[in-house]
């Protein structure tokens, strides 16, 4: 393997050490750790959309969810400590291990990673756009109205479009201004996020601590434990725990799992470590003790304070009893609450003090989701650079500044980004991401014994107990149970969407490897697979990864066939 001591300073033609075109050793854990503290914030994001879901059981949709996120961590602490050399994350560690066993499935673990990664921007923007227009204008204003419809989406999912309005305008400046700020390198970003990171974390404690020390918390928001149901006339009831009821909570564990697993993304800075045996394990632990905490408390007060809700406004149904018109509720099941758009104001109602502390409250919330989209630019952007050095994508993405910023992958995040924050449904967009998201989980926990097989020489700075890696290939496929059972519930033709997406892969991958690569990978990636000329390659573990792969069709097929919806 590749010392990584020597990665910064390349000897030139003179002898001479010359700074090489590449990232930047800066940052201990400390760094990837307020780096990462955006994750927390992730929250906000989508506790609206599972509480509109799930209903009562929501707060148990999130304790459950962050245990599977903090287990499967450890399985990529230790693949991690394999490539200090890296950047780029989990996914371009667990790719090398698939590499191998076919170079088709190897990209597809790194694009859906960033795939699921890259609309935080978007759709964190988004929220954030949205925490400013409900704080300063009423609903009714003109500037919250107005729009201009550009494309009618419709035949992916009803109701959805591409338009312009006061939410994109307000949007696109902040991902230019975070854009700005990554631009100076990780350093810089790491000394922001540490700022913003004290700034957002303050407002989300608050949140979790105020309702509960304040009894702000009644029984009959949390009991009797059932997921929702509707009756006749399409109105809220308690379920069941029949296959509907079980569909549901399969469908809040599914969208949960892309906030809960996320900070996953600490070690995305492997490459930035001043000392990466040191630093990996403890950015990735930590992280996680900080999520456990605040994905526990937010989402349980915050059930708490706004319990269910009461009926607004009935249903309209059709002769043969068709809804034509949803039901209107205050409560969890707002649509403004389901949309995250509501989420910023009725969080900082709850911690009281009138009208000034609300809009203080507003105000860092909205610096929690500004911290939470510069965790996903510094992450995403350097999955697209790892991945261009690896040879799985364009030549052009393996670019960086003179601050070591991978400013080539920050502009095709930023301008993809541009086009997902015209996107009229947040929700979705978070759905069909998380597609991806659960995809390359799958691949990366199962890397770890893949790894554990074909690399068992190779020194570990930390070596996760066997256990967790079992643990993790168990949650492997629990987790495309969740995707199977839950994605459409967000929507009939989510599930197939993501799969689409993360397929768009191929072409990309055939571009790069066979066009411009002519059929060989980098030099780099070569020493990665211990391929020498004197070598061949060796798969050590057989065929248990085309079974792993056979076995996760069958469980996306099998699960999907029995959600009922």
């Amino acid at each position: 393997m590749q010392d990584a001591s020597v990665i910064d300073v390349p000897a030139s033609t003179s002898g001479k050490p010359v700074q090489a075109a590449t990232l930047h050793r800066k940052i201990d854990w400390t760094g990837a750790f307020w780096v990462a503290s955006g994750v927390p914030a992730l929250v906000l994001f989508s506790v609206g959309a599972v509480a509109a879901t799930v209903g009562r059981p929501s707060w148990l949709v999130w304790m459950i969810s962050i245990a599977f996120g903090f287990i499967q961590a450890f399985t990529y602490a230790e693949i991690a400590g394999l490539f200090p050399h890296k950047s780029g994350g989990a996914s371009v560690y667990g790719a090398i291990a698939w590499v191998r066993y076919g170079k088709f499935i190897a990209p597809i673990s790194v694009w859906c990673n960033w795939l699921a990664w890259s609309p935080v921007l978007a759709i964190g923007s988004g929220l954030a756009a949205g925490y400013v227009l409900n704080a300063c204008f009423a609903p009714e204003a003109a500037i919250n109205t107005w729009h201009i419809t550009l494309l009618d989406l419709g035949a992916v999912k009803p109701g959805v479009f591409l338009r312009i309005d006061a939410t994109f305008v307000i949007g696109a400046i902040l991902l230019l201004t975070v854009f700005a700020i990554q631009h100076g390198g990780i350093l810089r970003s790491a000394r922001v996020t540490l700022i913003l990171g004290v700034a957002s974390l303050v407002p989300l404690g608050l949140i979790a601590i105020i309702p509960i020390l304040t009894g702000d918390m009644m029984r009959p928001h949390f009991f009797p434990i059932v997921p929702l149901a509707h009756d006749t006339l399409a109105r809220v009831i308690d379920g069941q725990w029949n296959a509907a009821g079980i569909t549901l909570m399969a469908g809040g564990l599914f969208i949960a799992a892309w906030s809960t697993y996320a900070f996953e993304t600490s070690v995305c800075y492997t490459r930035e470590f001043k000392d990466p045996r040191r630093d990996t394990f403890r950015a990735i632990f930590y992280s996680g003790l900080l999520c456990i905490a605040i994905f526990t408390l937010v989402p349980l007060a915050f059930q708490g304070h706004l319990g269910l809700g009461q009926l607004v406004t009935p249903a309209v149904l059709d002769r043969d009893g068709r809804v034509l018109t949803a039901a209107v509720y205050d409560g969890m099941l707002s649509p403004s609450i389901y949309s995250g758009m509501g989420v910023g104001s009725v969080m900082a109602k709850m911690v009281g003090g009138g009208a000034l502390v609300e809009r203080i409250i507003v105000i860092m919330l909205i610096l929690a989701v500004v911290l939470a989209i510069m965790t996903a630019m510094a992450g995403s952007s350097r999955t697209l650079y790892q991945a261009s050095v690896d040879g799985w994508l364009p030549r052009y993405l393996s670019h960086v500044n003179a601050h070591g910023a991978p400013t080539r992958a920050m502009w095709t995040d930023l301008s993809f980004n541009l086009i997902t924050l015209m996107l009229s449904d947040y929700v979705f967009v978070l759905a069909a991401s998380n597609v991806a998201y659960l995809l390359f989980n799958f691949l990366n926990l199962n890397a770890g014994w893949i790894h554990r097989m074909d690399r068992a020489a190779w020194e570990r700075p930390f070596r996760a107990p066997t256990w967790i890696i079992v643990a993790g290939t168990v949650l492997a496929f629990v987790n495309l149970s969740l995707m199977g059972l839950g994605a459409d519930v967000y929507g009939a033709g989510t599930l197939k969407v993501g799969l689409a997406f993360a397929s768009l892969i191929v072409p990309v991958f055939l571009f790069r490897h066979y066009i411009q690569d002519k059929g060989v990978f980098p030099r780099t990636m070569s020493e990665d697979l211990e391929l020498t000329d004197d070598q061949v390659l060796v798969k050590r573990a057989g065929v248990l990864p085309y079974l792993t792969l056979a076995a996760g069709v069958g469980v996306v097929w099998l699960s999907h066939s029995l959600a009922v919806y």
